[in-house]
């Protein structure tokens, strides 16, 4: 289990959390929320998630069936980090807010960055 830190832009929300594949788990969501936000998430447990630094800073977003719940620094306007509607026990971090993560070079390490199909998310599903 890898721990890692994750600030915004402007360093006023800071937040720990353990990362149980560490960076390797990052993946992008073709979401209509996530595709326009067009941040890599990496997965982390929910519970594992500490505030240091921030928490009247940060900003909820929520939509829909209102389960995830995306976090944005109200200064400098950055996503931090979600909690996930496809399992609440897990949050996505931008990994571009992990002083260790950069989506550019992550490749070099880990292989290309995988998208998820969150168009087709089981949740926007009906039964007739």
């Amino acid at each position: 289990m890898e721990h890692y830190t994750a600030s915004c832009h402007c360093g006023a929300v800071e937040i720990t959390a353990a990362f149980p594949q560490g960076l390797a788990s990052a993946s992008r969501c073709d979401c209509s929320f996530c595709l326009r936000r067009g941040a890599a998430a990496v997965t982390a447990h929910a519970a594992s998630v500490e505030l240091l630094r921030g928490g009247d800073n940060l900003s909820l977003y929520t939509w829909g069936t209102h389960t995830a719940k995306h976090y944005f620094c109200k200064t400098c306007g950055i996503y931090v980090y979600h909690q996930r509607r496809s399992n609440p026990s897990e949050c996505g971090v931008n990994l571009g807010c992990i002083d260790a993560g950069n989506p550019r070079t992550h490749a070099q390490t880990y292989g290309e960055i995988p998208w998820n199909d969150g168009v087709n998310h089981p949740s926007d599903r009906t039964t007739d």
